[in-house]
């Protein structure tokens, strides 16, 4: 890897928390959580008010919120029944990619994107910069991206448009460079958190823990095993949420009922 992205320049993309982020519940909290982890993406509406009603959501307080997301373009509506739009169905994927990443095996390498467009306006820069993010990349200095290349994903267009793609070798201890590009202990412990909470017998706290572990997962670096810290919880958190979604799939079933 080349000396012009400096190891010590910064720490950067902290992939940890100190909170476990679990929100409350409300109405459109729920129909969200449902429908991205439904594969179709739609539920009959007598489905989505009987799992209104078990995590504790009134069934006028659901409808309203229903009413509401079809007004703001969220979902669409087909007889009785909701799907996600084509808007949310992008996050769907973003989010389907998070609980089961493409790896390939790791020999070492890293790939480096190195930001070579000039002359954007703020809010492209920020677009990137959370493209970038997206993809697992941190960033080590101002311009320089990087991570093991131990993905199989695509760049977007729009991304790699504007980048310099490269690949390297860190001189230094690759586990030492990880660490100073991701925060894994804080990320590994609040994940340990979750996994207690998603055990818990409450099922609106479940719920909630289940909606916490995808947003945790969304900031996953996805590393080698080689550069992760003993006890990493990843595999243990998408295991645990595959679980509570068959147990979702099973009760918002229609075959169920």
């Amino acid at each position: 890897m080349r000396q012009t992205c400096n190891v010590t320049a910064m720490t950067a993309a902290s992939a940890g928390s100190d909170s476990l982020d679990l929100r409350p519940l409300t109405a459109r909290s729920v129909v969200l959580s449902l429908l991205l982890g439904a594969h179709p993406p739609q539920l009959a509406v007598r489905d989505l008010v009987r799992a209104g009603d078990y995590f504790g959501i009134a069934e006028p307080t659901l409808r309203v919120a229903l009413t509401r997301m079809v007004a703001a373009g969220d979902l669409l509506r087909t007889d009785a029944t909701y799907r996600l739009s084509e808007r949310l169905l992008d996050r769907q994927c973003r989010q389907d990619a998070s609980v089961d990443p493409q790896t390939r095996a790791w020999r070492g390498e890293w790939e480096i994107a190195a930001v070579t467009a000039t002359g954007r306006a703020a809010a492209d820069r920020a677009e990137l910069r959370g493209a970038l993010i997206a993809l697992r990349l941190a960033e080590l200095r101002e311009g320089c991206w990087l991570r093991p290349a131990n993905l199989l994903r695509r760049y977007p267009a729009h991304v790699a448009d504007a980048v310099t793609l490269l690949d390297g070798r860190p001189r230094s201890d690759a586990a030492e460079l990880a660490a100073i590009l991701w925060d894994l202990t804080a990320w590994s412990a609040t994940g340990a958190g979750l996994l207690t909470e998603i055990s818990a017998p409450h099922p609106a706290r479940r719920f909630a823990a289940a909606a916490a572990i995808v947003r945790h997962l969304l900031i996953d670096p996805v590393l080698p095993s080689a550069l992760l810290p003993p006890g990493w919880p990843g595999e243990a958190l998408r295991d645990a949420y595959a679980s509570y979604r068959v147990e979702l799939i099973d009760f918002t079933s229609p075959s169920r009922h």
